[in-house]
């Protein structure tokens, strides 16, 4: 693995433990409330977080990338935890699944970090522009989880 894949997957690994770490202390049912302003809630911040990594993955490779079934519809873009028909996966599900993700994704993917994709829209060509994509989503959605547990 060359030097920088190494790099990043080191940041993937640190901040992926960072955001594990903050939702260390909360509860099934602290990861329910949607505060007053707030359209989501931690729950639903950690699916997104997680099936958004896989979504750019699949996007740019078209290849499938099995996800429990559901998350789409509990976590996709403008979804929202009001919406919800069915019981998302509990609190401790989804952090495994978390912690899981990156080494999947390294065991997966780690010797195509360069491999050459027809651009996407958004001008990404390999699965390590996406990485890094989803590494400044991820930290954008720990914020609001931290803004979340201000107001708990």
């Amino acid at each position: 693995m060359l030097k920088r894949h190494k790099v990043l997957f080191n940041q993937l690994q640190e901040y992926r433990n960072y955001l594990l770490g903050v939702v260390e202390d909360v509860t099934e049912e602290m990861a329910d409330v949607v505060p007053e302003g707030f359209n989501n809630n931690i729950r639903w911040n950690l699916g997104h977080i997680y099936l958004d990594q896989f979504l750019w993955i699949q996007h740019l490779t078209k290849e499938p990338i099995s996800v429990q079934e559901g998350f789409a519809e509990w976590f996709g873009y403008e979804t929202s935890p009001k919406d919800w028909m069915t019981s998302p996966p509990t609190l401790p599900e989804l952090k495994e699944l978390l912690a899981e993700q990156i080494t999947f994704i390294q065991e997966t993917y780690g010797d195509r970090l360069e491999e050459e994709f027809p651009e996407t829209e958004s001008g990404m060509h390999t699965i390590a522009q996406v990485l890094v994509r989803t590494i400044f989503h991820e930290g954008l959605h720990l914020t609001s989880i931290q803004l979340i547990k201000r107001f708990l």
